[in-house]
Parts: C-alpha cells; structure tokens; sequence
C-alpha cells in the first residue's frame, strides 16, 4: 500500500510540472524540444532495421554458446578512442540464453560444445533435464554452464557423487575433453566415467519407457559402449566393474531368448558374483530338464567367482577354451542336468547415479525358475574339469611365456594334448590307428615324424614328449625310450603298435626285462653268425604268448620290439658293452632269469636250449649250466647236466605251478637289467620325464569370499546380489547349500567384522545388505 502512494504522488508531481513549463516556456522553445525528439526517433528505427536485417540473414540462425571462460577471468571493459567519442562505454556480456528440454545425442551424431567436437554421442544435452526428486540429472550436460580453458581428467576434482551441474568449471572442461577425446584414454580418473555411464542408465532404464522403440534399436551400441568401457576401466575400479556389469546384465536380459541355454553366450566381467544371464540360462536349463552345453559351462567356468583361472588358462585362452569344451562333452556327453533346487531367481537392479535416489530398486522376477548359485556341487564339478584342462596346458603355457614365437614349433605342439594338435597331424593319428590295430608297424622315425608335422630338430626331451603324448592315446613305441632306451635318430627305425591300459612302472618288473633282453640278444645273434633265422624268430613270436608270468601288454611290447628286431636287430657289440661291466655272479644271475623265462609255458624246445647256449656265451656264462639251471628251476636244485642233456631231444616237461613259484623278483636282477636297459645318453632322463611344476604364482582354486568356507562363500555371494532378502527366500538358500541359516549368518557377519569392521547384513526380516559391504568388495 504505501508502494501505491509513492507511486501516485510521483505522477501527481510530474503533471503539474509538465502544466507549468507548458505555461512558462515559450512556442518556439517547444519547436526545438520537438525536433530533437523527432530525430532521436528516426535514429532508433533505423539501428533498430539494422539489427534485424542482420539477424534473419540467410543461414544466419543463431546458437547459444557456452560461457567458455576462466574461473578468474573479469567481465572485459572497452575504452573508445577520443576521436569517435570522450564517453566511456562498458560493454558487459549478455548471458547466453539457456537451451530448452535436453535432448539424447544418437551414437552416429557429433556434437560441438563450445570449441569442442564430441564423437559418438550416447549423451544429454540441453538445459533441462529433471531427476527423480527434481533435482538437474547429474548426466546432462548444459552448455550455459561456465566451462573453464583447462582441465585434467586424470585427476579427481569432486566427491564420490558427480553432477555436471555441480562440478567445477575446470572439472567440466576436462569431462567434456575426455568426451572429445574418444572416452578411451585408460588414466581417466573413474568418477569422469561414472559421469558418463549415468546417462547410459538413464537411456536404459527410463527412456525405454517412453520410447521403447527407439531404445531398442540402441540396445546393441549400448551393449557394445559397455563392453568397450569395461575392457579400458574394469580393472581399474571393482566398483565401475559391478555396476557397468549389472547393467549389462540387464540389457542383455530385455533381449534374453527363452531357451538362453541353446544359444550363444555373450561375454561378461567377471565380478564377485556369477552374471545374472548365465544364472538365468542355468535356472532355464535346470527347470526345463536340458542339459548344459559345454559352451554355457565353460561361459560358467570362466565367470563363477568361485572358480579362479590359472595362468595356463589365462594366457592360452583360445586353447583352453577348445580343450575344456572337448573334455566336457568326453565327460558329460550332451551335458549335465542340474537339480532343481529350492532358492529362486530374482534379479534387482541398483543404479549407480544419484540421479535414482528415492526411486528405489528395480526388481525382476522369474517365476519359480531356480538360482543354481546356491549349490556347491555342480560348480565344483565344472571347477575339477577346470584344473584336469589347466594342468594338461600348463608346459605349453610355461614354454609360450618364455617365448611368445613359439608356439607354431614342434616343441609347443608336443607339450600340446592331442585334440588341440593341428588337423593334419590328427588326421595321420587316426590313419595310424588303424594301421596298428592289425599288429605293429615298422617305420623310420621321420616317416613318422613328418605324418605328424612335427618337424624341426628332434632333443631327447621332444621326443620323450612326443612318445607321452602317443602314449595316452594308446599308442605305443619301441625302442621303449620312457623306460631308458636310447633315443633313435630320425633315419632309424621304430615299431608302432597299439597298447591297452597299464600300471606306472609295469615294465619295470624283472621277468618283463629278461623277456625284452632275451629277445634283443636274439635277434643280435641271429644278425651275427646266422644261425638264428627267421622261422626261429618266429617260433619265439608263437611261444610269447604262452608266457602267463606276462601281463596283456607285455605281450604286446614284446611284439612290438620282436617285429622291430627283425628289421633293425641290435648288435652284440652294443650289448656286450652294457653286459661287460658286470660281476660273473651278476651275469649268472642274468642268465637263470632267461632260464626260467625259456621254459615258462612247461616245455623247453632244443629250439629253445640251442638259443639260450648262445645267449649264455654272449653273456660270459659257461653254456653247460644251461641245462643245470633249467632243472634248478624244474627241481628247485641242480641236477647232473647228463641227466638235463637226455631230455634235450624232446623238449623238457615242467611243472608251471613249480615254475611259477620259482619266479620270485629280486631286487637285484631288477637293479641289473635296469642298467642294461638304461642307454648311456638318458642320463638324467628320469627328471625330464617327471611332469612339470606348476606355476608359482597360482593356485587351483579361488579363494572363499572373507576367507569362508565354500558354503558360507557361496552363500555370501548369493546375498550380495540384492539388497534385500524376505527371511524365507534365505531359509530355503540355506537349506539348498545345508546351512543353518541363523548360524550362517552370524558366520559370515564375524568375517565382514574381521575384514572390514563392519557388518555384512543388518535387521532381521527382511535382512538388509550392508550397502557399504558390497563397494567394499566391489573395490
């Protein structure tokens, strides 16, 4: 009121003041007064057009720009000179008009900010765009906001919530730089990401609802700036890694086929808990009874945080992969079934920008389709499939650690299993097999060194390699060099054969040697003087399969190296090299074994007695005894050699069940024909054999969440994934994992206590997750 009056007593005044210089003044005063206001008229429309024409120019349309200044830079003040005027006039900026709504920025759409230029979009910009309380959403970017010249985005200038519209100019400036500078640079501090990932989870979660279209068709750019994100910044920050991971997650999930489980499997960070899709597609599997394909098992064996990769499965990814999914379908067939247990998927989503408080979080519900991260059992039958692939790798990774450029080498390929050999070499092992399966076949060794494209210089420790690697195909060959033999040179000859299943060191047994040296002494004196031919040899083949002292594969060696004799007999000179440093007391002891085995079947042949008279003259023992040390075995003591001669026409009758008492090992015969057996140059060949350590800096498994238990672990992690659970939902996870839930949960609260000090779960129903406990891990 009193407004009204000041404002009534000033017109009041003015109008009389009009009425009296209207009186006083004279007409022609009033004539000048008129023709001055007249042209300052004029003036006015004139700069008025001027303006305007100005300003509807053709392509003229003005764009409001951001106030790109420095923190401390003055309003600028212009002085004219004196010869257009001796005013001052201060020329002060008008404020940029702020852009209306903002507006999403596509991926294919740049934009310039100031005197930048954005690429890729996936932004909102503009002057308004409100949040769930009101509030500026902290991912818009407004271009009226004050930008300074400088800024560094490797270093963190705000709190742990950032909000363009509250961060500093310099902040803004190093944000919008980041954004110019293709978001990629792995030095950027986590919060610019952050900052960026907020409108991602806008777009995601709340555009689609009112343009669900249209988000739609962004879905895979979405997914795809995800995945990009988490390979640059994922290691880098747990807490990015999880959220960026749940809402992967939850894209892939608008899109998730019904029956997840047959198709591909998208990839995923692993964090500390198994991503819900895999979850999904395990629940899906598990309800529907289908089995789980070795592609979803090995997605689950490569993200459970239950399941640690070693560095074998790490650096050889690619063979890992192929080997684990072989092994899995050899193991499991078409797959596992899953139980069905009691603990039911649920999946809730909490953003991570502010812009979301109050909102609350966003739950989905599947039904009753299970949570098999409950169990314990099937992932530690995925976690033992995981270790039997590591170990098989680990030589091949230790070799392509130390040298990268080895891996296409006869040395990487050997340290290979089998199934991950090239196809050519696997090709020529399955023509080999059938070949073998009608007897032994001899080869030089390069014949079969180049079927297998194992070229490149052979050492003793390839070629020990090599010989394992056939030998857990069931192949075998001979000269038998993992029990000592010489290593063949590539234009010697080798015998091939196939093998059945055998116990560690079973070739080691003394009754096998003397076997093996009876027939390589054979064969030596056959190539010596002549008088041992081949329907002798052969004779011998027929009688190895009468000796019942030998096991299955035995018998199948010896052919092996029978049929390798025949070809490439061994020298006596080699032998009497092995045999002379021997005691005469050891050479006899040598050469009643090779009495024994003679006349293993019960008849002793004058075939038979006429090779062992050789073989003991080989040996340096008198050829008399030949006959008195096969009555020794026949009687259990010496008789007169006339007496053992008068059988010799017609072979001597023995008792098998005498003679099988009588075949007692000793240790030192097996002492013995271990040195003969054992050629000089595998020296050391004993620890080249020995499987290789594994990396130091591994461990098999992964460690328990807080250091518990696999049940508490899994139980914990379980929690982790919402931030809320009804009491019942935890009594049957509990009972899916046999926990008493009360006890279980004081456990694993004991260890947050003991970690971090505080609690893991708070009130009682529902229990509530500490939400301080997941960045905690999460980090």
């Amino acid at each position: 009121m009193a407004r009204q009056k000041d404002t009534g007593a000033w017109i009041i005044g003015l109008t009389v003041a009009f009425l009296t210089l209207l009186v006083v003044l004279p007409k022609g005063a009033w004539v000048i007064v008129g023709i001055f206001a007249l042209a300052g008229v004029a003036v006015y429309v004139v700069r008025q057009k001027e303006t305007v024409s100005r300003s509807t120019a053709p392509g003229a349309a003005w764009t409001p720009e951001p106030a790109f200044v420095e923190d401390d830079e003055p309003v600028s003040v212009h002085e004219r000179s004196a010869s257009q005027s001796s005013d001052f006039e201060f020329r002060i900026p008008q404020r940029p008009q702020a852009p209306g709504t903002a507006r999403w920025v596509r991926a294919d759409e740049p934009i310039k900010i100031g005197n930048l230029v954005i690429p890729g979009g996936l932004l909102y910009v503009g002057g308004s765009l409100p949040a769930f309380q009101g509030e500026p959403d902290p991912c818009l970017i407004n271009p009226a906001l004050k930008v300074a010249a400088r800024g560094s985005y490797t270093e963190r200038q705000f709190g742990y919530w950032p909000s363009y519209s509250e961060i500093s100019p310099s902040a803004r400036r190093a944000y919008l730089t980041w954004l110019a500078d293709g978001r990629r640079d792995p030095t950027t501090d986590i919060g610019y990401v952050f900052l960026f990932f907020y409108g991602l989870e806008r777009r995601v979660l709340i555009d689609a609802r009112n343009d669900p279209a249209g988000v739609e068709s962004e879905l895979p750019i979405i997914k795809a700036e995800l995945r990009r994100l988490l390979d640059i910044y994922g290691g880098a920050s747990g807490s990015f890694r999880h959220y960026a991971g749940e809402l992967l997650n939850y894209v892939e999930l608008v899109t998730q086929p019904a029956k997840a489980y047959e198709g591909a499997i998208p990839s995923f960070p692993k964090t500390f808990e198994l991503p819900l899709y895999i979850r999904l597609a395990l629940g899906r599997a598990a309800t529907d009874g289908a089995p789980v394909s070795a592609r979803l098992a090995l997605a689950w064996a490569k993200l459970d945080p239950n399941i640690r990769l070693r560095t074998p499965a790490v650096r050889c990814a690619e063979e890992f992969d192929r080997h684990f999914q072989q092994k899995y379908e050899e193991t499991y067939g078409a797959g596992m079934i899953l139980p069905r247990n009691r603990t039911k998927l649920k999946f809730m989503y909490r953003p991570a920008s502010a812009g979301f408080q109050g909102r609350g979080e966003i739950t989905i519900t599947f039904g009753n389709i299970p949570d098999v991260t409950a169990l314990t059992a099937p992932v530690d039958k995925i976690r033992s499939l995981v270790e039997a692939c590591t170990e098989d790798l680990d030589a091949y990774s230790r070799l392509i650690g130390k040298n990268p450029d080895a891996k296409a080498s006869l040395e990487a390929m050997l340290l290979l299993p089998i199934r991950l050999w090239s196809d050519s070499a696997r090709r020529a092992l399955a023509t080999l097999k059938v070949k073998i399966a009608h007897g032994p076949q001899v080869m030089p060794l390069q014949t079969l060194l180049t079927s297998l494209d194992a070229q490149g210089t052979l050492t003793r420790e390839k070629m020990l390699t090599l010989v394992r690697s056939l030998d857990r195909i069931k192949i075998g060959v001979e000269p038998d060099i993992l029990n000592g033999a010489r290593v063949p040179k590539p234009e010697d000859h080798v015998a091939v054969f196939a093998t059945v299943p055998e116990e560690p060191d079973a070739r080691a047994i003394p009754a096998y040697r003397v076997a093996a040296l009876t027939i390589e002494l054979s064969s030596a004196i056959a190539a010596a003087d002549g008088d041992v031919g081949a329907d002798e040899l052969s004779h011998l083949h027929e009688e190895m399969n009468g000796w019942d002292h030998l096991l299955p594969h035995h018998i199948q060696r010896l052919q092996a190296l029978l049929a390798l004799m025949r070809r490439a007999p061994v020298t006596l000179t080699s032998l009497k090299k092995k045999i002379e440093p021997l005691a005469a007391t050891e050479r006899e002891a040598i050469a009643s074994f090779m009495a024994t085995i003679a006349q293993a079947d019960g008849v002793v042949s004058p075939a038979e007695i006429k090779l062992l008279e050789k073989i003991y003259k080989v040996l340096g023992v008198d050829s008399n005894k030949v006959f008195s040390d096969l009555h020794a075995v026949a009687a259990g003591g010496r008789q007169d050699l006339p007496a053992a001669r008068a059988g010799a026409a017609t072979g001597l009758k023995l008792d098998p069940r005498r003679i099988a008492a009588l075949q007692k090992d000793t240790q030192a015969v097996s002492a013995l024909l271990a040195g003969i057996f054992t050629d000089e140059s595998a020296a050391g060949s004993a620890t080249v054999s020995q499987p290789a350590e594994a990396e130091a800096d591994d461990s098999a498994h992964a460690e328990g969440l807080l250091g518990l238990d696999s049940s508490h672990s899994a139980l914990a992690r379980l929690l982790l994934s919402r931030p809320h659970w009804a009491r019942e939902e935890l009594i049957d996870a509990a009972a899916d994992l046999d926990l008493m839930l009360d006890g279980a949960l004081e456990r694993i609260n004991e260890a947050a206590f003991d970690a971090y000090d505080i609690p893991f779960t708070e009130a009682d129903d529902p229990v509530e997750i500490n939400p301080e406990i997941l960045e905690k891990i999460a980090s």
